[in-house]
């Protein structure tokens, strides 16, 4: 029997259709799908299995769990008589389905509790569903290890995903990635590091705090068994969804790995496997999430820990958590004393530039940068993922560069280097070729601008920048019109007064209309002279009212004759972090603004990557004469269609 497909699979959820709405074929695809895998996988050692269990009945729990995995030839077992292919009287079909499921390990009964398999047997029964559908699955589907490998099984289970997140209308993306940017992913960060997988039988470990299904554990397994056989890679991951949770544990337990490492909870909130480091760190956080539910969680262990914490550099607006996974990655890499680790995660866009200096964005790139611990920036093609077209950028970590590294990040521009796929997957048209995949490593590991159209080397001191406050000094200028004596008498400090008090003002006021002052002492003067009694907060009320920035006004000091800043005035400017400020205003500024100043209390500093700047190629606009002869061929081709229509 062929391997099978997703269409194959779906299609099995024809049998649903009345009782079941489609954004509901998820929940029973999916467990039936996994039961089916460990099903199979447990087959040939069923008879001993069972032949076994009296003997081990009574005996304590971890040497009779321990013999039952030997007899099963695997890390989880079944002590059901029952099989997928033999559920005994069909009368009694839905109970002897629970008693299959319940027959597993407990590590692997979670599995289905997290499937909430026991109220899917219980619809599937009550819609006399359940016969066709256990029918289909036990002799339909053969995903005996034999027939479809773990990488197969993984594209399966991710096509089957996207297929139930569109049926339902929600974002499928956030459950798992494409396999060819995981091999990206993998690839720079295992062939870079030849020299740390070298020695005898070295332990490692892969960690990925999203893991969805384990797509991305799954690949970093294959890879290393491909390349780096001698390596023990132990994996470790956690997921905030049941159902795709439960798949990753079930591909763990076939695996062989301790699912021990595996945790069920938010990463944000319960981060899991708490006070462990790992060689290799993997994410794909979702893009451009708001951690609204998770803000007081993050807030108060922020507040607990300080620059100690998890999230040192700080926190980024609540609309995009992307930053936080990014920070969380690099507080789960092995320190230097343990060998350091290495990362790499996908971001969209918004953390390569949102924020101005001081904000939290540009705190946390400013912490990343200032340690040295960007290795590498990979902008990929556009239309990758499943659920957007956005832009996307790999982010490779470290916390160990090699000499030649030290103090520089290095672009690569590989938004060019697609191949169009045969057939559109949701928002995915387009996807990395193997060659494009080793090109794109390659460049990695030149580290060189040789080809600069696509691989660039800078600096760690040409992201950032300071941002400076451009004062000029305040001149104002007093006067009194009509609609300033009414904005006067609106003001707070004026309206209060009883009304034998405001018409006297308001006489005074109009009888200065037309006035103009530079001075503030002499507009005072001049209120004061109409001869009303009036206190200063009125007084000082009606300076606000009627003074205004004017060039031609009076130079505006403090007690000790310094300028005062105009507020209307002010501006900012961004200036390199290489270059002098003071010779920047010099040069940019005095020039048109001969008596403006930098108020030193405000400058700030701020780190983005624009990585799109740096990869700019001007495109020249096409020759009128071009454009002019195209818009006279449509004119044409237009009047044709008229006269067609005409006759």
């Amino acid at each position: 029997m062929a391997a099978p497909n997703a269409g194959f699979v779906w299609s099995i959820a024809d049998m649903l259709r009345g009782p079941f709405k489609p954004k509901e074929y998820g929940r029973v695809i999916l467990p039936f799908t996994v039961l089916a895998r460990l099903d199979a996988v447990l087959a040939p050692t069923k008879d001993a299995v069972l032949d076994l269990l009296p003997s081990v009945e009574g005996r304590p729990t971890l040497v009779r769990d321990r013999l039952l995995r030997e007899a099963a030839g695997a890390s989880f077992y079944n002590t059901s008589r029952y099989s997928l292919r033999s559920l005994g009287d069909p009368a009694q079909l839905a109970g002897n389905l629970k008693d299959l499921v319940d027959g597993f390990d407990p590590a692997t009964r979670e599995i289905f509790d997290k499937f909430a398999m026991d109220k899917v047997i219980d619809d599937l029964d009550a819609y006399d569903r359940l016969a066709m559908i256990t029918k289909d699955f036990a002799f339909k589907l053969d995903v005996h290890p034999s027939k479809v490998s773990n990488t197969e099984m993984g594209t399966l289970f991710e096509e089957l995903i996207r297929r139930f997140m569109e049926s339902s209308k929600e974002t499928a993306g956030e459950h798992f990635t494409p396999r060819e940017v995981i091999r990206l992913m993998v690839g720079l960060l295992f062939s870079a590091d030849d020299e740390n997988l070298a020695g005898p039988a070295p332990m490692r470990q892969v960690y990925d705090p999203t893991c969805g299904t384990g797509g991305m554990l799954s690949v970093a397994e294959e890879w290393m068994q491909e390349h780096a056989p001698h390596v023990k890679l132990t994996l470790a991951g956690q997921e905030a969804n049941p159902e795709t949770y439960a798949i990753a544990k079930a591909d763990m337990l076939i695996k062989g790995q301790d699912v021990q490492n595996l945790v069920h909870e938010d990463t944000l909130t319960k981060p899991g496997l708490l006070g462990q480091t790992f060689s290799y760190c993997l994410a794909n956080p979702p893009f451009g999430v708001d951690w609204k539910v998770q803000r007081e969680a993050v807030e108060k262990e922020r507040a607990a820990h300080g620059d100690s914490g998890r999230f040192a550099a700080g926190l980024p607006p609540v609309n995009d958590g992307s930053m936080l996974f990014l920070q969380h990655l690099v507080s789960r890499m092995h320190p230097v004393s343990q060998g350091g680790g290495r990362a790499a995660i996908v971001l969209h866009g918004s953390p390569l530039f949102t924020g101005g200096a001081g904000s939290g964005p540009s705190e946390i790139r400013r912490h990343l940068i200032e340690n040295d611990l960007v290795e590498a920036i990979i902008g990929l093609p556009t239309d990758m993922f499943y659920n957007t077209g956005i832009a996307t950028y790999v982010w490779v970590l470290t916390n160990r560069k090699g000499p030649e590294r030290r103090g520089t990040i290095q672009l690569i521009d590989a938004t060019s280097m697609w191949v169009k796929m045969r057939k559109s997957l949701g928002s995915k048209r387009r996807e990395l070729s193997a060659a494009g995949i080793e090109r794109i490593i390659t460049l990695h590991g030149q580290f060189t601008d040789a080809d600069a159209e696509f691989s660039r080397v800078l600096a760690n001191s040409e992201f950032g920048y300071r941002t400076i406050t451009v004062e000029r000094p305040l001149r104002q200028l007093f006067t009194v019109t009509g609609d300033l004596v009414e904005e006067a008498m609106a003001h707070r400090a004026v309206a209060k007064l009883d009304q034998d008090a405001q018409r006297p003002l308001r006489h005074a006021l109009k009888s200065l209309d037309g006035g103009r002052w530079t001075r503030e002492n002499d507009f005072r003067l001049a209120v004061r002279k109409t001869g009303i009694a009036i206190a200063e907060p009125v007084l000082k009320a009606l300076v606000s009212v009627c003074g205004a920035s004017d060039e031609a006004g009076e130079l505006v000091t403090d007690r000790k004759h310094h300028p005062l800043p105009d507020p209307s005035l002010r501006d900012t400017e961004n200036v390199p972090l290489g270059e002098d400020v003071h010779a920047y205003l010099e040069r940019e500024v005095k020039p048109w603004v001969p008596d403006a100043w930098i108020d030193e209390t405000k400058t700030k500093v701020g780190y983005e990557i624009p990585f799109t700047r740096v990869f700019y190629r001007y495109v020249p606009p096409r020759p009128l004469a071009e454009i002019d002869a195209d818009v006279q061929a449509a004119i044409a081709r237009i009047e044709a269609l008229f006269a067609e229509v005409r006759r």
